[in-house]
């Protein structure tokens, strides 16, 4: 399985852009997911961030108010709007999540679940004054 992402460009301050990262491959869905960005020269970071129980979110102070993360109701792909964008938003954004695939384990006689984690490969986010 793997994640695979759009929605990235160049934009002026001011608009909107809508990132997505769609799980591919397999029966795996989104089990707790999360957007980073990484400025050049700069440490990567923690965006916004989606739990399982209930789709529970939290967001970075620099953020709040202004972005958005959410999935679809396959739990197949998950988003980030980005609302009022400023320069200082300009980055690479990668989508992280933990995949979630349910199998029968024989063994316990019970329903079980695999999991994997993996990251986008990235799409940049360019923000001019």
């Amino acid at each position: 399985a793997q994640l695979v992402e759009s929605g990235g460009g160049s934009v002026q301050a001011g608009a909107s852009l809508r990132l997505s990262c769609a799980v591919t491959g397999n029966t795996f869905t989104i089990d707790t997911g999360g957007w980073y960005r990484q400025a050049p020269g700069k440490q990567r970071e923690l965006v916004a961030a989606i739990t399982n129980s209930g789709g529970a979110t939290s967001y970075a102070q620099f953020v709040v108010g202004r972005f958005t993360i959410s999935r679809d109701h396959a739990e197949r792909t998950l988003y980030l709007q980005m609302n009022s964008l400023k320069p200082e938003d300009t980055a690479v954004y990668y989508c992280h999540a933990n995949l979630k695939e349910p199998f029968y384990n024989d063994a316990l006689e019970t329903l079980d679940s695999t999991y994997l984690e993996v990251w986008g490969q990235g799409t940049q986010v360019t923000v001019s004054s």
